[in-house]
């Protein structure tokens, strides 16, 4: 059995930002657990093969949810990655922070340290953004940020109708302020996607005092006396164990819950119902799951501009030849946040992504013809989920019911949605190109209309977070040090400890809450 001074379980988004950081030190010895393997496909590393990803059986953990009652019972796709970089490896790569308001929220909530004036230094440290440092932004750290190399024709459309709306035109979504219609900044650094396996991982890998295992599906956390002892895993069919001073568990918002519970810490009641014995009875494990439920208002285009036809394999010789054109884009170019009618305080609360293609059932499902997608979102939802073991074996996945729409509050915000992405598409720069619509069409004109296409087609956007939430409350997970209350030795370092849904992409601040968490550890 070996020793280590840290024990990481999931080479993910903040899994690879706490290896490379921890191991900086010669004298602590680290190892890092992935149950994926490594991230060699070149669609990773190639922008616009996201598109192959989201449907990689090898990359991705496959998730369903439960069946969700406001949406026809239907069991939805969630795709996570599993390999090294984890999401950051399958993801859009759009570089969002979310708003100054939410981390000033999160403090108020009585998580000191965690306001914006507090985080953005590591916001900061974390990004290497291509057009410079300034007050808000970066230009060293490892993770590249970039304006992208190629978008559609149509994506400056779509900026030119939020003007035509009314709306703002907006360069920089994590500047001075997050309002208005822009092209999104993109983790790529040299027209390559920048994962964190890329930027924190890939420089470090040689590391003498840093061991990486690959494919090792960790099955519990060991605790004696109230601390995290060890770690059990399984690799190459063998059940391993390593002993650990510390253990940082960052399996995101449904890996590190299962991981507590299997482990003996969460809801005592649930863990008995399992036969799992009681370490420690802490509630709020696998509570607080909130997600951004998205609806996409796709329109046929008149002419053959879409990326819906493209010849894959000549865009693929020209990117890794030149490593530009389409091959270089993340498909969702553009983007905005706007603050609905329903907002009380002006804050952006509905973002859009742009995508010149058709898109539905996460592009599972390809349609004929040529067309373009507005993806919509509510961005502070109300509903409340939770993650649960369906049984006590941890390659079995759990169940995830992110409990979409049962809070009233959020059907009134995603019809909102669907009326803001009408009213962009019908704005005079889509004049030239504006076909039928396809989803919601042309008859869905009344709250009961959109209703039904909202249960039939809303699909997640990809950012479950919450479910070990940061707090002092009774159903907080882990306190401001992101420390398991009641237990020592183990903390929790990823989007599960957001006790809020940040207003927009959630994997900026994944990035900037292990920086965060790395430089509190080695101080």
């Amino acid at each position: 059995m070996s020793s280590f001074d840290y024990i990481i379980i999931g080479a993910g988004s903040a899994g690879c930002v706490l290896a490379n950081r921890l191991s900086a030190n010669s004298a602590h010895k680290v190892l890092l657990l992935e149950a994926g393997g490594s991230d060699w496909n070149p669609f990773i590393h190639m922008p616009a093969g996201l598109s192959r990803l989201v449907r990689h059986v090898g990359l991705n953990w496959n998730y369903h949810t439960t069946p969700q009652p406001q949406l026809n019972q239907r069991r939805l796709f969630w795709p996570r990655g599993k390999v090294l970089g984890g999401s950051s490896s399958i993801n859009a790569m759009c570089y969002i922070r979310g708003q100054a308001e939410d981390y000033d929220h999160w403090q108020a909530l009585g998580n000191e340290g965690w306001s914006y004036a507090d985080v953005l230094p590591w916001f900061r440290l974390a990004e290497g953004n291509s057009r410079g440092a300034d007050a808000y932004h970066g230009s060293d750290g490892p993770l590249g940020v970039a304006d992208l190399r190629h978008h559609n024709p149509l994506s400056d459309c779509f900026i030119k109708a939020g003007r035509q709306c009314g709306h703002a035109l907006n360069d920089d979504f994590n500047g001075a302020r997050q309002a208005g219609f822009g092209l999104y900044q993109v983790t790529q650094r040299d027209g390559r996607r920048c994962s964190t396996a890329t930027a924190y991982l890939d420089p470090v890998r040689e590391r003498s005092n840093l061991q990486i295992a690959i494919r090792a599906q960790v099955s519990r956390v060991l605790v004696s006396a109230q601390r995290a002892v060890a770690v059990e895993y399984l690799q190459g069919g063998r059940q391993q164990r390593a002993e650990g001073g510390q253990i940082l568990l960052c399996g995101g918002a449904i890996n590190s819950p299962q991981t507590l519970l299997l482990s003996g810490i969460g809801p005592a009641d649930q863990l008995r119902e399992l036969g799992i014995a009681v370490n420690h009875d802490l509630p709020g494990v696998g509570q607080n799951l909130q997600d951004h439920l998205d609806v996409c208002v796709l329109r046929s285009s008149t002419q053959a501009i879409t990326y819906d036809q493209a010849n894959e394999m000549a865009i693929g010789l020209n990117y890794w030849a030149r490593h530009n054109g389409i091959g270089s884009s993340n498909i969702a170019e553009a983007g905005a946040f706007i603050a609905s009618r329903d907002s009380d305080d002006l804050r952006p609360d509905v973002q859009l992504h742009f995508v010149p293609a058709q898109l539905d059932d996460h592009g599972r499902n390809r349609l004929p013809g040529h067309g373009y997608t507005i993806h919509a979102c509510y961005l502070r939802p109300h509903s409340r989920g939770s993650i649960r073991l369906a049984d006590t074996r941890p390659d079995t996945a759990p169940l995830i019911d992110p409990a979409y729409l049962s809070d009233p509050r959020d059907w009134t915000m995603m019809r909102e949605a669907v009326r803001i992405a009408r009213e962009v598409h019908a704005a005079p720069a889509f004049d030239d190109y504006r076909g039928k619509e396809i989803f919601p069409g042309a008859d869905a004109r009344d709250d009961d209309t959109i209703n039904a296409f909202i249960r039939a087609k809303a699909e997640t956007i990809y950012h479950p977070v919450g479910t070990c939430k940061m707090g002092q409350d009774a159903m907080a997970v882990v306190d401001a040090q992101l420390q398991v209350h009641g237990i020592d030795g183990l903390r929790v370092v990823d989007a599960s400890i957001m006790p809020t849904l940040v207003s927009g992409n959630t994997n900026a601040p994944t990035v900037m809450i292990a920086e965060k968490i790395a430089s509190a550890m080695l101080s």
